[in-house]
């Protein structure tokens, strides 16, 4: 046995032609392998994919694990089991929808618009809603579709509501009592369904009556009534102007009044005081008090007066002017020598004549 065919029997192979020639080898199977490790390298792509999610800053998730869900709130990246866990997410941001026409070419839907008044009166009134969920768990599995029962209750509740006031108010002054009466209605209906969906605001687009010349008897109404509001808000522009000058003169009036009867308070009080003074200068000497007291008051009644005394005997003595009683210097200066003249002649005339004068 030659050496080539000792090593193969040793390998446990048989030799072939007497160990003269050895069988070609057999080709390996490297193409399988190849594919192999290709779907390996995919599905370990695909498990690592479906096992992460994002969720962002406007979103939420329901994480669904073997039928049990859960909410995911917070934004980032999460992680999930394949095949186990599902993931669902729910827009959280306010969103909204028209009633009553398009949003996309503002076509009118009469379906949804055409509505009847409490006076029997038909009118088309335009709506849009905004809402958001709430509660993402609820808004998957409490019911198969949040938003058409949204819609749903928004229409019954207006129509419920604009059944209740006349055409008027529709039209023009009751539309903000109408939004919040229709809102509180909506809250509360959507508090008994629990859907998982929020209302954020209800607000009326536009109210028009179905036809032209409805509409353009409306149009008049609405016209006149604001001129009336236009007419009352002068008005009260003009009242508030006036109110303030007004406030301020009867201020004026009053303060016056206060300071007259103030000055004629003090006066009174001044007078009475000077009466008491003269009275107390009367009770200590009446008869130069009376004598005094009548040439005030001759002095005062007729400036111009000129008074002659004479005596008993009928002789002239003096004459004196009145304004010498009142202390005027230049008076006084002018018929001090006639007065010294006299008085040297006929002293006891003099006090006898002042004796005899009036007395008040």
């Amino acid at each position: 046995m030659k050496n080539g065919s000792f090593r193969n029997f040793k390998n446990g192979f048989e030799t072939v032609n007497n160990g003269e020639g050895s069988a070609p080898p057999k080709p390996k199977n490297t193409g399988g392998k190849i594919a192999v490790l290709v779907v390996l390298a995919i599905l370990i792509v695909f498990l690592g994919l479906n096992s992460a999610y994002e969720i962002k800053e406007q979103e939420q998730a329901v994480l669904i694990t073997l039928g049990k869900a859960q909410a995911v709130t917070e934004p980032g990246l999460h992680f999930k089991i394949p095949f186990i866990q599902q993931v669902k997410k729910v827009n959280t941001t306010i969103q909204g929808f028209a009633i009553g026409y398009n949003t996309d070419d503002n076509d009118i839907n009469e379906d949804e618009s055409l509505m009847i008044t409490s006076d029997f009166n038909f009118i088309d009134v335009d709506f849009y809603v905004e809402y958001r969920y709430s509660d993402p768990v609820k808004a998957i599995f409490a019911s198969r579709d949040p938003l058409e029962i949204l819609k749903n209750i928004s229409q019954s509740c207006i129509r419920t509501v604009i059944g209740s006031y006349p055409v008027d108010d529709v039209l023009t002054t009751g539309k903000n009592e109408i939004q919040a009466s229709i809102r509180e209605m909506i809250l509360n209906r959507l508090a008994q369904q629990d859907i998982g969906i929020q209302l954020v605001n209800i607000t009326i687009q536009d109210s028009e009556p179905p036809t032209q010349q409805v509409m353009e008897a409306f149009k008049a109404v609405e016209t006149a009534k604001q001129g009336k509001e236009t007419a009352l808000n002068n008005a009260n522009k003009y009242r508030n102007e006036q109110l303030p000058s007004a406030q301020a003169q009867a201020d004026g009036i009053i303060k016056d009044a206060e300071a007259q009867k103030t000055e004629r308070v003090n006066e009174a009080t001044a007078q009475v005081a000077r009466f008491n003074s003269i009275y107390a200068e009367y009770i200590k000497n009446p008869v130069i008090t009376k004598q005094r007291m009548f040439y005030e008051t001759m002095e005062d009644v007729l400036p111009d007066l000129k008074v002659i005394i004479e005596s008993p005997s009928g002789n002239m003595q003096m004459i004196y002017p009145v304004e010498s009683f009142t202390g005027n210097e230049e008076d006084n200066a002018g018929t001090t020598a006639e007065a010294n003249t006299d008085a040297e002649n006929s002293t006891a005339g003099t006090d006898t004549a002042a004796a005899d004068s009036p007395q008040p």
